[in-house]
This record gives C-alpha cells, sequence and structure tokens, in this order.
C-alpha cells in the first residue's frame, strides 16, 4: 500500500528539519492502515519497529511517499516492510526504512491468532 504526506510548517523540528517522532507516527499509522485492509477481521497493536534510522533530513514542502508491504504473518502478528523516499514510490533515495510489527488482540489485549 502506498501513501503520501506533505510536510508542514508543524512537523519541523527546532533546526527546520522534519520532526523524526512525526515520521514515525505517520509510518505506523501507515503501516496500521495496510495490515487493517489486509486483515479486515483482526484488532492490531503495534508491538515493535525495527532498526529507526533516518537517512536523510527531509524540509518543509516535501512531498513523501510511505509504501508498506507486507512481509511476514506468525501465529498472533504480522509484519510490513516500510520505504519512505521524496516524491513517488521507487525514484529518488531511500529517507527511511523499517519494519513494522503488529499483534492481533482481543477486547481485553490478549494475543488471539491472525485471521484473515
Amino acid at each position: 500500500m502506498e501513501t503520501h504526506r506533505l510536510v508542514l510548517p508543524g512537523d519541523l523540528n527546532q533546526y527546520g528539519n522534519l520532526f523524526g517522532g512525526r515520521l514515525l507516527s505517520w509510518v505506523d499509522e501507515a503501516c496500521w492502515i495496510a495490515a487493517s485492509l489486509d486483515f479486515p477481521s483482526c484488532r492490531f497493536v503495534t508491538i515493535g519497529m525495527d532498526r529507526v534510522a533516518f537517512h536523510h533530513g527531509i524540509q518543509e514542502g516535501a512531498i513523501l511517499s510511505i509504501e508498506s508491504q507486507h512481509s511476514r504473518t506468525g501465529n498472533t502478528s504480522v509484519t510490513y516492510e516500510v520505504t519512505v523516499r521524496r516524491g513517488r514510490v521507487k525514484l529518488g533515495p531511500v529517507l527511511f526504512e523499517t519494519q513494522v510489527t503488529f499483534v492481533n488482540v482481543d477486547e481485553s489485549g490478549e494475543k488471539q491468532p491472525v485471521e484473515n
């Protein structure tokens, strides 16, 4: 799944670059949407992100492409690979990449099997 974000003044840190926490929030949301569309009967919560490394600074006005691809399904969890670039997916350098893992939980927060 691919989504886009526009970097606005409120998204910037004190040095004029995109605040890292904002990007992590966008990545988490994009992956959660992808997982929820792929597995509509599941109730996912984020349990982790792999290595978090920002490869380039991102300035105001940049249009970011966030691509989330399903990479693994476990008994109670799913993992998505995420790549963030400027503009269109697969064009230009990678700005950020990680893997996000979600676990399927019931109403009381207990793990339960992933169902399609």
